[in-house]
């Protein structure tokens, strides 16, 4: 008997938005540096990457980021206001919910932090309502890295079409593709939905 597809959701910017200007307006206070100085430090830069590969921990990501910024407050208050920067997807969480009560495995496949994934998880319900998550400072590797998709199929015991794999990026998508996996750009719920609906038919 063929198992169901598994549904691969990544995270940000598809079942939840962010904004690093958001944590830099917080910081911006008790550091030294300039805005747009702390927003170059920590919006996808290369301490950011260092971070979420794995290679940095985050007491070290701390240290860099207050060496450079200035910044004076606690370790607990930067960690909350690093990964205050989140706000759902209404539509996208109701899809996710909707295939969970329909019996379909739900996975997190993402390139993040560990201080974003224990903010998420404190704040955000349905984020606990997942059978995994692969995340990539935990495996030092990042999509599209060939590396963490096998960890995804692995994980889910499923491989090729069995997998259903919603991305905001168009190179985490296709290295999906190249695997065999069942993958789609999303730029909008309801297009995701309709795709999903359809996928899920065949």
């Amino acid at each position: 008997m063929q198992s169901s597809p598994a549904i691969v959701f990544d995270l940000g910017k598809v079942l939840l938005d962010f904004d690093y200007a958001v944590a830099v307006r917080r910081l911006l206070a008790q550091s030294t540096c300039s805005a747009s100085e702390l927003l170059a430090l920590i919006n996808q830069s290369p301490l950011l990457l260092q971070y979420e590969c794995g290679t940095l921990t985050t007491a070290a990501f701390y240290e860099k980021v207050r060496e450079v910024s200035g910044y004076g407050g606690s370790f607990e208050a930067f960690m909350e206001m690093f990964g205050d920067i989140f706000t759902p997807i209404p539509e996208m969480v109701q899809l996710h919910a909707d295939l969970v009560a329909r019996g379909y495995p739900v996975f997190i496949f993402s390139n993040t932090n560990e201080m974003a994934v224990r903010y998420i998880r404190k704040k955000f319900s349905f984020f606990s309502r997942f059978d995994g998550y692969v995340f990539s400072y935990e495996h030092a590797s990042m999509k599209p890295e060939a590396s963490l998709y096998e960890v995804v199929e692995k994980l889910s015991g499923r491989r090729g079409g069995e997998l259903i794999y919603l991305d905001d990026r168009a190179e985490n998508i296709e290295a999906g593709r190249a695997r065999g996996w069942r993958a789609f750009l999303h730029e909008s719920p309801a297009g995701t939905r309709a795709w999903v609906e359809a996928a899920l038919a065949v």
